[in-house]
């Protein structure tokens, strides 16, 4: 009875769902951004130079834009206010390119205007990674003890995770905002046309559907973690 319980657990198909998820999501923003990398943009802009613009154009003048090494490593830091673009964004005019650069504008914008749910997102980011850091060895701890030690150390494990999913739920409407925000203004000053508006937002709904995969993974191992800790517990 321990090996049917240690390799064929139902739960694990959870898991593997969300796995699966995940890598159709990344596959997908990957196929995306290289289709579109390829396409030079009839401007002719650098991913710097439309990242400067569209910060320009909403009255920032604070966020310095920076090269990062790495592929698709684009950020917005809030705290030092820099906009890193990444080896295949900074230098480069495709329609990829200044789509991902305007995306991470956006998140300027959103932090210039105060937007709500990043300050949320922001106030987040040190009880999610102090959650999802104590999370596992809590529930680990949990399954070894018994009684109601385990039930009190399953349930504050699961708590800590749940924090590192809220915060995976959280981030799905501040990604959404900010390519919402990029496409107006890349519409707005012309900085594409057309077919190329349509390429930009190909782009970002696919990077968006990688965060939306990461958020259905999570719930689905916090939902996991619920039924194996019941489980536990009857």
């Amino acid at each position: 009875m321990i090996y049917p319980y240690f390799y064929f657990d139902p739960t694990y198909i959870l898991v593997l769902i969300g796995v699966i998820i995940c890598l159709i999501a990344s596959a997908s923003m990957n196929a995306t951004f290289n289709k579109y990398s390829k396409v030079r943009s009839y401007s002719g802009m650098t991913g710097r130079e439309a990242a400067e613009r569209v910060l320009q154009s909403a009255g920032i003048y604070d966020v310095r834009v920076e090269h990062v090494s790495g592929n698709l490593t684009d950020h917005f830091d809030p705290r030092s206010k820099v906009l890193r673009l990444s080896d295949a964004t900074y230098g480069s005019q495709s329609v990829a390119a200044i789509g991902v650069a305007a995306h991470e504008c956006g998140h300027a914008i959103q932090h210039a205007r105060g937007y709500a749910p990043l300050s949320f997102r922001s106030a987040l980011v040190p009880v999610a990674n102090f959650g999802s850091t104590i999370a596992w060895p809590l529930i680990l701890l949990g399954f070894l003890f018994s009684g109601e030690t385990s039930a009190f150390l399953l349930n504050l494990g699961i708590l800590a995770f749940s924090l590192a999913v809220l915060f995976q739920i959280v981030t799905l409407p501040v990604e959404f905002n900010a390519s919402r925000r990029a496409m107006q203004v890349l519409g707005d000053t012309g900085m594409l046309y057309g077919d190329e508006l349509s390429a930009a937002r190909k782009v970002l709904t696919a990077a968006a559907l990688t965060y939306v995969a990461g958020a259905a993974s999570a719930i689905l191992q916090l939902l996991r973690i619920v039924l194996l800790a019941n489980r536990r517990n009857d």
